[in-house]
Formats: structure tokens, sequence, C-alpha cells
């Protein structure tokens, strides 16, 4: 018998790749041959597309069925322990059209939530979060979301100080400027290499790896303030400051009182390219609260000391200096102060806008932040504006469910919670991403339908009502790229879809059809027609960059294109330096607002108009820390992107005794009486989960890390409770706000205590489907 092999180009957001078929079915992939440093990520795609966990048809919860779907009151209990009921999609979608119709009759449009997250597909036509939006605007609108997970603070936080989000989302100085010009580069939460792998939009190169040796070749000095000595990659002879987690703003104030005290402030720089400088200095030397923010106050905060600081801060005198920030520093109570911080003892140093040197965030947080200015010009459909239509921050999920009629205060505004009816969620998980899941699980019992598109049982599809199979990227047909990366990708369907899977794109189209908005949706235009748009529009762009692509035909069958490489060297700011009256900031007064009356004039105690130390809820300086003595940082994890493919072998290889790996210093695990190994229980007043244990002497004394990603898995503890059972730190994690001014997540403000688990543990249950029964 022959067999029919094919190859299809496609792209993730971790890479593209070659997808091998045979007979239909997929068997293998290979990187992108142009890729100098591939993810072995890619590998889990032939093991993911065929999982134990695939949804194969449109499955409705029997609790839902036998109540809401009979027209009865949702009872109010049963999401996540429920048994799924495989239906028909004609079925499905009449019940998914019917909800529709009822909530925004009955309820009005406000009372649906649309829920999405951008990192379901590298695609721009197949992208969920621009699909639910653009389905939701053509019924009449819906509650959404603004800012997200990554950055979310910094989101509000940087208009008001620099004007922009550019120093957070990029374009930031580039590496070529950093590599010529840079002599000392501060990574307060490190660089760490494990996230050089992930490019929303997927990429054809990975520069990182290459990019942090030339830096080290060159004599650029890196320093990791951060308590993991992993934070920054081995290609690097970083120097390693260990400091107590959500301690970083006291570190920052004592570095810019000495800056001061030793006659180091550039007083030229913050004279004509800021304001505020003056009440910075009154705080920094105790005018407002009696205490010297010097480095004997910043050390019993710390954990470092005086001396150390005082050395770190001369190491920043009279020398090219880029300061700079993970995004995970942020995702904290007070995250927004760090950053204020930094940016004004960039500032001081007289750093902003020259080559190599200033401030800017997330080098290293996420693959192409650095990379030269490519700027592919693609997009995908558009999402028209409803007046009025309400968008909460995206890190107040629970809140919205839990508490409507109840006020948001949110970056100078208040608004009130609407009292969510439906929830429909198309692309990404909160059971991953948000924090208090166990309270997220308490809310996700509350609206009267959730409808979800997955292709795999999440943990978000086993707490929905209607779960909807969506295809992979491998089943559809799609173009995707980066701003970041020079390639432009054809993304070929190389399978059909799996199961009855079906394309968002599909799926919601055929909704609209159903409530009359076909037309305002889909614009009766087919993918391949959606494709060709999009490219058109693309070429259109190129061309006015003295560049024409190829004919889009070409370009299907060739799989690729590269556009031309930019001039490197960009410096962020650097036109502001260079003419701050041409060129302003986008602030109220056009220049650095070291202190912000806007921010003041919002009456935020804990976020005032300028950057101060606010200490956090949990910390190791807390009362809190004589019970829950460790403190938990959650950071990325290594095997995957976020929790997409943890059924994978590649993840799953990676756990201890089937959980995530919780990493803890030996000193730690010997007053425990702890071993590697171990299944250990870590807990707090908010949760336990089962993780298990890692030694090693990369994470300092008092902390441990318990990285995201593992598949939430509530199970009975036995007690009328229920524990996690996968090593998910956001059971844990504080679900409160970063302030009312960000209102990001606050994740890394969690303190824990950690034992062994003395009994057997549960089997892992969430990698396989939930109980389903066939349709009667």
């Amino acid at each position: 018998m022959t067999t029919t092999s094919r190859q299809f180009q496609s792209l993730a957001h971790w890479g593209a790749f070659t997808a091998h078929v045979e007979d239909g079915r997929l068997v293998g992939v290979s990187p992108f041959a142009e890729d100098p440093q591939p993810s072995p990520l890619i590998e889990a795609w032939p093991e993911m597309v065929y999982a134990e966990n695939r949804i194969l048809k449109p499955s409705i919860r029997r609790g839902w069925l036998e109540t809401v779907g009979r027209g009865l009151p949702h009872p109010g209990f049963g999401r996540g322990d429920d048994t799924f009921v495989e239906v028909s999609w004609d079925e499905a979608l009449g019940h998914v059209t019917r909800e529709l119709e009822r909530v925004r009759t009955q309820h009005g449009n406000a009372s649906i939530f649309g829920g999405s997250y951008g990192w379901s597909s590298a695609g721009r036509l197949h992208h969920a979060r621009t699909l639910i939006h653009r389905f939701m605007a053509a019924i009449g609108g819906c509650t959404g979301q603004v800012t997200n997970y990554s950055y979310g603070a910094a989101m509000r936080l940087l208009p008001h100080v620099l004007g922009d989000m550019a120093a957070v989302a990029g374009p930031v100085t580039d590496w070529p400027a950093i590599l010529e010009h840079c002599e000392r580069f501060v990574a307060i939460g490190g660089i760490a290499g494990k996230n050089w792998q992930i490019q929303s939009g997927g990429a054809g190169l990975h520069p990182y790896g290459e990019f942090m040796k030339q830096a080290a070749a060159s004599g650029v000095s890196f320093v990791n303030v951060s308590p993991l000595k992993t934070d920054t990659a081995h290609v690097i002879e970083a120097e390693w400051i260990q400091i107590r987690p959500g301690t970083d703003m006291a570190l920052i104030l004592a570095t810019a009182w000495l800056v001061h005290a030793r006659g180091k402030t550039d007083m030229d720089f913050v004279n004509r390219y800021c304001v505020g400088f003056d009440r910075f200095l009154a705080y920094l030397q105790g005018a407002d609260d009696g205490v010297v923010k010097d480095p004997a106050w910043a050390s019993a905060i710390t954990g470092l000391s005086a001396e150390a600081i005082t050395e770190f801060a001369e190491s920043l005198f009279d020398r090219r200096v880029m300061l700079t920030a993970a995004w995970s520093l942020q995702r904290a109570e007070h995250g927004e102060q760090p950053y204020w911080g930094l940016v004004a003892l960039a500032a001081m140093l007289g750093q902003i806008g020259l080559p190599g040197g200033g401030v800017a965030f997330g080098y290293g947080s996420m693959n192409g932040m650095g990379s030269p200015l490519y700027e592919l010009p693609i997009s995908g459909l558009a999402v028209p504006k409803v007046p009025g239509e309400l968008k909460i921050p995206v890190a107040r999920i629970t809140d919205l469910l839990l508490r409507p009629g109840e006020p948001c205060e949110f970056d100078g505004k208040v608004f009130p919670y609407p009292d969510t009816k439906l929830v429909y969620w198309a692309g990404g998980n909160p059971f991953h991403h948000h924090q208090d899941l166990f309270r997220l699980r308490e809310a996700f019992q509350r609206p009267d339908t959730i409808v979800v598109h997955e292709p795999w049982w999440t943990a978000t599809a086993r707490h929905a009502d209607i779960v909807l199979p969506a295809t992979t990227p491998l089943e559809r047909n799609d173009i995707g790229g980066s701003s970041r990366d020079p390639y432009l990708f054809a993304m070929h369907k190389a399978i059909e879809p799996v199961g009855e899977a079906r394309g968002d794109f599909e799926i919601f189209g055929a909704l609209a059809d159903r409530m009359g908005a076909g037309e305002a949706f889909h614009e009766n235009r087919s993918e391949f027609e959606w494709l060709r748009i999009i490219y058109d529009r693309f070429s259109e762009a190129m061309s006015k960059r003295n560049f024409n692509p190829p004919d889009f035909d070409t370009f299907w069958e060739a799989g690729h294109v590269r556009i031309p490489d930019p001039a490197t060297g960009f410096t962020l700011y650097k036109d502001f330096r260079q003419d701050p009256v041409a060129h302003p900031l986008k602030t109220p007064s056009g220049k650095v607002e070291i202190f912000s009356e806007a921010v003041a004039a919002f009456g935020y105690e804990e976020c005032p108009g300028l950057p101060v130390w606010r200490a956090p809820s949990e910390w190791l300086g807390s009362e809190l820390a004589t019970r829950y003595p460790l403190h938990m940082i959650s950071n990325q994890p290594e095997d995957k992107l976020h929790g997409q493919m943890d059924a994978s072998r590649h993840s799953r290889n990676n756990k201890v005794r089937e959980r995530a790996g919780l990493i803890m210093n030996p000193a730690d695990a010997a007053a425990r009486g702890l071993a590697e190994g171990d299944i250990v229980r870590v807990f707090n007043d908010r949760g336990v989960s089962l993780a298990g244990l890692r030694i090693s002497e990369k994470i300092m004394p008092g902390v441990v890390c318990l990285p995201t990603g593992a598949t939430f898995d509530p199970i009975s503890d036995g007690k009328g409770g229920m524990i996690e059972n996968h090593g998910n730190p956001n059971a844990l994690t504080k679900d409160i706000g970063t302030s009312r001014l960000g209102q990001g997540p606050s994740a890394q403000t969690c303190l824990v205590e950690v034992v062994r688990h003395e009994t057997d543990a549960a089997p892992i249950s969430v990698l396989t489907q939930p109980p389903i029964e066939a349709a009667a």
C-alpha cells in the first residue's frame, strides 16, 4: 500500500515549523530552517492534536441541560464536577443562540461577558479574541476586558509617566544599540532564557540567545536582581543580587537617595526633561514621613546589607546604564511602584534617550523584545466599537461575577460591575491565568450559562455548560506573523479537523447567521477570501516602504515571505531627548512625570502621585510571615506556553511524580525534613496545592518557586473541602488588584508554608476527558 506524504508550513507562538503528514495524519514536525534556535515546544504538536483530552463533539453539561436548557432557573452549583452529554452541532448552536437572545433581551448586552485572551493561535484571521469581540459587536456588544495579565499595571501607569506604553510593550531600545553602548545592564527580575522561546504572533527567528552571547562578549556587565539565579541564562555571567520578593522598590529608592547624596543626579536632565523631581527628592529625604530612604532603611526591608546596596548604587555612577525590570515585577501588590521608581532613577542618572541606556521593561520576558524594528504590518479582522460598551480590567473577572452592582475603581474612573448572566469564552484559559482559583471556581457557579470554545478539555472547558470543539491551527488555513519578526507565514491546513471540531470563524459565522448578524460578522466572505484581503493589506503597506511582496498565490505556495531588515541602533525616546519641544512626550506636561498631578488627583493612598514604598500585605517582613514563612514566586514555565500543551510528553516529562515541581533552597528543605522528589503540600489561607519537590541552591532561602501552567485539578480533601492536585500555584495566589490605578494581577504577592504530603496522592484527572455520555 502506498503512503502519501505531504508537508505543510505552519506557525505557533513558540515558532514556525513544517508539519509532516502521512495519509492525512500528522506524524511529525521539523523546525523552520532559518531559525537559529528553534524551540522544542513545537515537538508537542503531533501528540496534542490527537490527545486524550481532545474535545471531539459539542458537549453540554448534564446539570445545565436539565435546568437552564429546559427554561428552569440555574441552581448555582455543579460546574467543574458534572457529566457532559455529546450533542449535534445543530442542537448546541440552537441552545447558544437561544441563551444569547434571552439574556440580551431580558437583561441587556452588558449582562453578556465576552471573555478571551490572545494566545490561542498565532494566526490573524482565526484570532479568537478578535473574533469573539467582532461577533459580540455584531449582536449589540457585551462586557469585555482591557489591559492584560502580562503587564496590566504598567499599561495604566506608564502613559501617565512617559506618555505611552512603548517602554513596556515596545519598541524598546534594541540590542544592537545595547551591544555598542551599554556598560551596565541592570535586570530586576532578570532576563530568563526560558521566556525567549515565546513570541505573541509567532516567530521565524529566535535571536535572543545570540544577542546574549554577543552582549557578554562585548563587555556589557549584567546584574540579576532576583531571588532566582536562573532568572538569567547560563550564557551570561551575571552578578546575582538575592533580594526579598516584593521589596525591589526599597532598593530603587535607596539607590536614588544615594545617587543624589553623592552629587550624581544629572540636574540638567531633570530640570529640562522632567517635572516633579523636587517632590520625589523630598520623599527620598523624609520630608513627608520623617523616614530617610537611605541604604540602612532599605537594608531592613530587602534583606541586603547597607554595604551591598551602596555598592550596587555606586556601580551605576558615571557609566552608560540600562535599567530594566521583567514584566513579572509589576504583577504584585503595588506593582506600579518599581516601574515608576526605575523611570525616576533613570532620569536622575540622565540616561533616558541615550543609546544603550535609559529605562525599558520586558527584555527577556518574551522573544523579540529588543529585536530590530521590523514592524511587520499584519492585522486581522476589524472589531467595530460599540458605544457605551463596558470593559473591565482583565484581572477583575472574579469580582465581576461575584459582586454585581458593586463599584470598580480603575485609573481615575468608577463604574459598577454589571450582573453577568452569560459568559462566552473563546481563546484563553482563566483557570490558568487568574489568581485564587477556588474563588474563581465559586464565581463560575453564578452565571446562568457559560459557553466555551476549546480544542482540549481545559479546566475552563470543564467549568462550562456548553462546550464547542474548536480546531487547532493545523486544521484550518491562516496567516501569521509578529511585528518583532521579519517573516510573514502561510499557515496551511495540514489535516482535517479531529472529531467534529470547527474553526472559531465558522462557529461565530453560523451563530451570527442564526441571529441575523451574519453579514456584519463575516461580510459574506469565506476563509480564503479574508486571507487574501489580509495579505493584500500587508502588501499595500509594504509597497509604501519600497518593498513589493509576491502575489498571494506565490506567497501561499512558498509558505512565507521575509521583509527587509530595518536599520538597527534604535533608542527609545531619542527624539525626545534631542528636542523635547519638537518631540514632547504625550504626558500633560510633555515631559517625564516623576510626579503626576493626574495620578495624585485620583486620591489613591496606595498609589499616590509619585513613586513610593508601600509594604505589600504579604511579604517576608509582614506579620503573616510568622504563619507562612515562605514567599512563593509563580513564574512562567519552561516546558509550555502558559498552560498550553500541558498534556504533552514534553511537559509531563518535566514534572515531579506527575505534578509541577516546586523549587526550594536546601536549607528550607532540611528545616522541614523534606527530600528531593517528595510530594508536598503548598498551602495558605486560600488553598492547598500538591507539588513535587525540587531542591536547588539557585533560589534564595525563604523563597520557593512554583511555575504556572499545571492544569487546575481540584479534588476532595476528604473533609468536605478541596485541594488542588497538580501543582497549580494560582490555587494559592492572591486575587487583588495591584492598585486602583492599574488593577493588574498580584500573583507575586503570596506567602505559603510547605510540608510533606503524608498520604498517597490521587491520580491526576485533568489530562484526559471528563465523564461524557452519548446523546439519548
